[in-house]
C-alpha cells in the first residue's frame, strides 16, 4: 500500500473523527501534547526512523479525544488519537511519551499499511469503516453495530489487530527514540504497568483494535531488562505542569455537576496541606476549572490567586497559570484582565509561539472591540499552518465583528476544510459567491480567491466519491 493511498484512508477515517462529539480541540493540552510529539518526531528523525518520504506525505496530527478510558491509538497516514483519560492517568510526561513513542513506531515502520496490504481481498475503504467501527465501539457499542456488519466483521477485525510480532517491533523502536528524545525510559516500564492494571479493571469488551497495547509478561519483563542496561540516573518525579495538565484533561473529560463538586472539594479537604507542591498545583488548577464550569466566577479567581501564587517560582507552570487566568477572564467578560494575564511584549504569533497564546491573544482582540488587530494576527498565523480550523473560526468572528462579510464567510468555508468536511466548504463558498454576484462594494481580490478555493475543494470532492 503506497504512502498517499495510506494517507488518503487517514484522512478519511480522520474526517468521521472530527465531526465526532467527543472530538476535543483544546489549545493548551493540545500544545502540551504536541510539544513532547515534536520532541519524539525529531528523535526519530535523528535515528533514521522517519524517512523524508513519510514526513512529508503524512499528516502528523494529534487528536484528543472526550474519553475517560487510557487509550492512545495509531490511524493511517500519521494521524495520532489521544484520549483524555491517558493524560490525566499517567504520573509524569516521560510515562505519557513512551505511549506516543510506541505508536510513532506503529506508524514510522508502517505497520498499519502492512497490516492492510495482507487483506488484499478487502478494498482499504471497506477497513477504514471497520477501523472507525471499532473506535465508535469504545464509547457506543450499538452505533458500532451500524458501522461493522456482516459475517466478514470479525475475519477483517482480526486482520486490524496488531501482531506480536509488530508490538515488540514497537516497543523496541519507540524505546530507542524515546531515550533519543531525552525522556526518561522508565516512563516505559511505569506505564506498561498502568496500561496493564487499566486492562484488567477496565475491560470493557470491546473489540480487539481499541486495546491498543495488549501487554504480556514478556513485553514488561523486556522494557525492564532494557531498563537495567541504561546509566542509573535519578528519578523523576511529578512535574508542577504535568500535574496541571493532568487536572485539566480530568475535568475537561468528566465535566458534569458531581465532578466539579468534587474537585473542589479536594482542593477545600485537610489532605490538601499533605501533597507535594506539584500535586498542589494540579488540584487548585483543577479547582479554578470546576469553579469556572458552575460558574462560581468569584470563587473562581479566588482559587486561580492561589494556584498563581503556588506556582510563582516555576516559569512554564507560571504561564499555564496565566493562560488559564486569561480563559477565565474571557469567560466573564473581561478581556482586559486577559491582556494583563498573556502580556503585550508580542506584537504578532511567531513560529515560537505557542498555539494556545495565539488563539487566546486573538479572543482577547474581539471582545476588546479590536477585530482588526485579531484578524491580522490570525492571518499571519495561518499563513503557516493553513489547516487549523479554530484559528479560522476565530478569523470569522473577526471579520463578522468588521462588517467584511464576505471574508468571515470563506473564513468559515477554511475552517471546514481543514476539518476535511469538503462538502460543508463547498457550501459556504457558493453562498460566499452568491455574495459576491449580489454586487456592491466587493472585494475582486477575494472574490478570485474564493472561486480558486471553490475549484479546488470540487477537486477533493471528485477524489472523494472515486475512492467510495
Amino acid at each position: 500500500m503506497s504512502s498517499s493511498a495510506e494517507r488518503r484512508l487517514g484522512d478519511r477515517i480522520a474526517r468521521e473523527l472530527y465531526r465526532s462529539p467527543d472530538y476535543l480541540d483544546d489549545a493548551i493540552l493540545g500544545d502540551y501534547v504536541q510539544g513532547i510529539w515534536l520532541r519524539l518526531m525529531d528523535a526519530a528523525r535523528t535515528r533514521g526512523e522517519l524517512s523524508p518520504e513519510l514526513e512529508e506525505r503524512y499528516a502528523w496530527d494529534v487528536l484528543l479525544g472526550r474519553d475517560r478510558s487510557v487509550n492512545a491509538f495509531a490511524l493511517p497516514g500519521g494521524y495520532m488519537g489521544v484520549h483524555l483519560g491517558l493524560i490525566a492517568v499517567v504520573s509524569s510526561e516521560d510515562e505519557l511519551a513512551s505511549v506516543l513513542a510506541h505508536e510513532l513506531s506503529h506508524v514510522t515502520q508502517r505497520h498499519i499499511a502492512r497490516i492492510i496490504s495482507r487483506q488484499s481481498n478487502q478494498a482499504p475503504w471497506l477497513l477504514g469503516a471497520m477501523i472507525l467501527g471499532a473506535l465508535a465501539a469504545a464509547s457506543n457499542p450499538s452505533a458500532a453495530g451500524a458501522m461493522i456488519v456482516g459475517g466478514q466483521a470479525a475475519a477483517v477485525q482480526g486482520q486490524l489487530n496488531f501482531s506480536r510480532d509488530m508490538e515488540r517491533e514497537a516497543d523496541r523502536v519507540g524505546y530507542s527514540v524515546l531515550t533519543q528524545a531525552g525522556f526518561d525510559p522508565r516512563g516505559f516500564v511505569g506505564m506498561f504497568e498502568k496500561l496493564q492494571q487499566a486492562n484488567r479493571f477496565n475491560d470493557t469488551g470491546a473489540f480487539p483494535y481499541l486495546r491498543s497495547h495488549p501487554l504480556t509478561t514478556e513485553r514488561i519483563a523486556d522494557m525492564q531488562a532494557r531498563q537495567q542496561l541504561m546509566p542509573a540516573t535519578p528519578a523523576r518525579h511529578l512535574t508542577t505542569v504535568h500535574a496541571m495538565m493532568a487536572a485539566r484533561a480530568r475535568m475537561l473529560a468528566n465535566p458534569e455537576v458531581d465532578s466539579l463538586r468534587q474537585a473542589l472539594a479536594q482542593a477545600e479537604a485537610p489532605a490538601y496541606a499533605g501533597l507535594s507542591q506539584a500535586q498542589q498545583a494540579g488540584v487548585l488548577y483543577g479547582a479554578v476549572i470546576a469553579a469556572r464550569g458552575l460558574r462560581e466566577f468569584e470563587a473562581a479567581r479566588r482559587w486561580h490567586e492561589r494556584l498563581q501564587a503556588r506556582v510563582a517560582h516555576d516559569p512554564v507552570a507560571a504561564y499555564q497559570a496565566r493562560l488559564l487566568g486569561a480563559e477565565l477572564a474571557l469567560t466573564t467578560g473581561d478581556p482586559r484582565r486577559a491582556r494583563d494575564l498573556l502580556g503585550a511584549s508580542a506584537s504578532g504569533p511567531s513560529a515560537q509561539q505557542p498555539r494556545a497564546w495565539v488563539l487566546l491573544r486573538a479572543n482577547v482582540w474581539v471582545q476588546g472591540g479590536q477585530a482588526r488587530e485579531a484578524a491580522e494576527q490570525l492571518q499571519v498565523w495561518l499563513a503557516g499552518r493553513p489547516r487549523d480550523a479554530q484559528a479560522w473560526q476565530l478569523l470569522s468572528a473577526a471579520y463578522t465583528a468588521q462588517g467584511r462579510t464576505l471574508q468571515a464567510v470563506r473564513a468559515e468555508a477554511e475552517a471546514h476544510a481543514a476539518r476535511l468536511d469538503y462538502a460543508a466548504a463547498r457550501d459556504r463558498l457558493k453562498a460566499a459567491q452568491e455574495l459576491a454576484r449580489q454586487g456592491g462594494a466587493v472585494d475582486h481580490i477575494e472574490a478570485s480567491i474564493i472561486d480558486t478555493r471553490s475549484r479546488q475543494i470540487e477537486s477533493l470532492l471528485r477524489e472523494q466519491a472515486l475512492e467510495r
